[in-house]
């Protein structure tokens, strides 16, 4: 199994305004797993996600491409981490970044910093940038305490 790296700065708060925009879906929890379904921005694309506690490192499997191409925690995960209390949140934050069009912006920029740049200028009017960059901080160190690997088997459906 492969480790997942930190994420891109970007893609917390890209969580929380999923978060915010009610586009997770938790479909099962169990005392060691939880499974979801994260709608994409544009609402055309689902994303499975399948977090499973292991002792002192978790699994993770999500079918988007940050993910499952890059190796990185993608949005989908900490998403499902935060409404799961695995990773604190913020409903300020979360309003304060609620309806952004992430793939339009990233599609169009294609830079994640001009990205953020534009997402934290259009937050700012809601709540000081300074206070969503702290929380940002905070979750970035939450996330490197966390041991997550990348399990493909995961997002398997089961065998009949």
């Amino acid at each position: 199994m492969q480790p997942l790296r930190l994420p891109p700065r970007i893609k917390v708060l890209e969580a929380s305004g999923s978060i915010a925009d009610e586009r997770i879906k938790i479909e099962r929890v169990s005392e060691n797993e939880i499974s979801a379904t994260v709608i994409s921005s544009e609402g055309d694309k689902k994303y499975k996600v399948v977090i499973k506690r292991d002792g002192e490192t978790y699994k993770a499997y999500s079918n988007d491409n940050g993910t499952k191409l890059r190796g990185y925690i993608g949005y989908p995960i900490i998403a499902v981490l935060m409404v799961s209390n695995i990773l604190p949140r913020d409903r300020n934050v979360e309003e304060a970044l609620k309806g952004v069009e992430w793939r339009k912006l990233n599609e169009k920029y294609k830079k994640y910093a001009m990205v953020e740049n534009i997402v934290l200028r259009s937050a700012e009017k809601k709540l000081p940038r300074s206070y969503i960059l702290d929380f940002r901080k905070n979750i970035l160190k939450e996330l490197e305490k966390i041991r997550m690997e990348y399990d493909e088997s995961l997002g398997e459906e089961p065998k009949l």
